[in-house]
């Protein structure tokens, strides 16, 4: 069972007299009023009657992996090729952002594909729900259920 506490405070842009960076700067310790004035929310959350979320499917499919003792090997292997692809992309895109005109024109290309990928999956409630259908489906492949 998780739990979270957020106190919820005043408009932050403008509190009382002093703007935002006036009170960022200082740091100043609420008074009591200030502390009633607030709104205080208490979230909890349990597993009663909810499906099990995607990250606890993994783990467990990793961890039925490592019980195995002649996969252990392709495992750590996986681990250690998925550590190395990182490393060798992070490389990758630090010499690409040296050279002079692929960086804006790249930027460019994200801003457009990110643009039809809201106008045909995002913007709609149908093609919503077909993205959500082909992600659920790619993990259910992914993970061989």
């Amino acid at each position: 069972m998780a739990s979270i506490v957020a106190n919820v405070s005043p408009p932050l842009l403008v509190h009382g007299k002093k703007t935002i960076f006036r009170t960022l700067q200082k740091f100043p310790v609420p008074s009591i009023s200030e502390r009633l004035s607030r709104a205080t929310v208490i979230v909890k959350a349990t597993t009663e009657g909810s499906e099990s979320s995607t990250s606890l499917s993994i783990t467990k499919s990793v961890q039925n992996v490592w019980d195995k003792p002649e996969d252990r090997l392709a495992l750590v292997g996986l681990g250690f090729a998925a550590i190395v692809a990182l490393w060798a992309s992070a490389n990758v895109i630090t010499a690409i952002d040296k050279l002079p005109v692929i960086p804006g024109f790249l930027e460019l290309v994200g801003i457009l594909f990110s643009s039809w990928f809201i106008y045909r999956y995002l913007l709609f409630k149908p093609d919503r729900e077909e993205l959500f259908g082909t992600i659920n489906k790619s993990i259910s492949d992914i993970l061989g259920q």
